[in-house]
């Protein structure tokens, strides 16, 4: 059938797609381990389980990511290439938002910052703020044990218990700042805030700082679009702090279909060059 898979081995998920020969997309999925080796072979293994394929289905494995530096050698006698991943996330992110200039930003474990230009791909900086560090901080602030039990937290807490807003600073109005906009993340926390309280706060000062940091991305490479690619772009906060930064910058905020996904399809398109 000449199929395409691509497979993002990141520090904790292991993410999978496949494409057909014109390029269009099969399907995607992810698996969470460990350990990269285990992690990519049980999610290859699982996708081609779940669409009903074979390994003489498969043509071509292109893989990136951290964990791949863990392989050796083709996969099961697949020939099998290895993709820079700053370039799999520039192509992965300007493929699926179907444009040709833009900063691609992948917030994974930490956040990478691409400027992504036809098929040029320069990783311009990258921070340690990102899914780690809201399970690290998330686990120690509020005992939740995971990812999820932190977004469960969160989605019944109050910000007003724990950020420094814009009105609680100033009794007149700045100059393109909201009284909503926060000045300081963490600076007003209440007595009786809670742990759910305290998980919305981690998530948005996380969320705050990568949107900030792609602004800066944006003005010194003078481009106005972002395309947020990544696991935290499934967090439900996204949309709320996107609207926000809308309101102070004039920027293009895009989240595309399949986002989680994009470093493992830029990774599948470089098979078609």
């Amino acid at each position: 059938m000449g199929i395409i898979l691509g497979i993002d081995v990141g520090g904790s998920t292991t993410k999978i797609v496949g494409l057909n020969p014109d390029g269009s997309l099969i399907s995607t999925m992810m698996v969470r381990a460990y350990d990269q080796v285990t992690s990519l072979y049980g999610a290859l293994g699982s996708y081609i389980s779940a669409n009903s394929l074979s390994l003489n289905d498969v043509m071509r494995v292109l893989v990136t990511g951290v964990g791949s530096s863990y392989l050796n050698g083709d996969i099961y006698g697949i020939p099998t290439l290895r993709i820079e991943e700053f370039s799999a996330i520039g192509r992965g992110g300007l493929a699926l938002a179907d444009t040709d200039e833009a900063i691609v930003v992948s917030m994974g474990t930490g956040t990478a910052f691409i400027h992504a230009k036809g098929n040029e791909y320069v990783h311009i900086g990258g921070s340690g703020v990102g899914g780690g560090t809201l399970a690290g901080l998330g686990k120690k602030l509020t005992g939740a044990s995971d990812f999820d039990s932190l977004c469960l937290l969160a989605s019944e807490g109050n910000l007003r218990n724990v950020d420094l807003t814009v009105g609680d600073i100033s009794k007149n109005d700045i100059k393109g700042l909201g009284s909503e906009i926060t000045a300081a993340n963490f600076a007003n926390i209440k007595d009786g805030a809670s742990d759910k309280d305290m998980a919305l706060g981690l998530i948005n000062m996380v969320l705050q700082t990568i949107l900030t940091l792609a602004v800066f991305a944006c003005k010194a490479s003078k481009v106005n679009k972002v395309i947020l690619t990544g696991s935290l772009t499934a967090l439900n906060e996204l949309d709320r702090t996107i609207e926000m930064f809308k309101t102070l910058y004039p920027i293009e905020f895009i989240v595309p279909n399949h986002a989680a996904y994009a470093t493992a399809v830029g990774a599948a398109l470089h098979s078609m060059d």
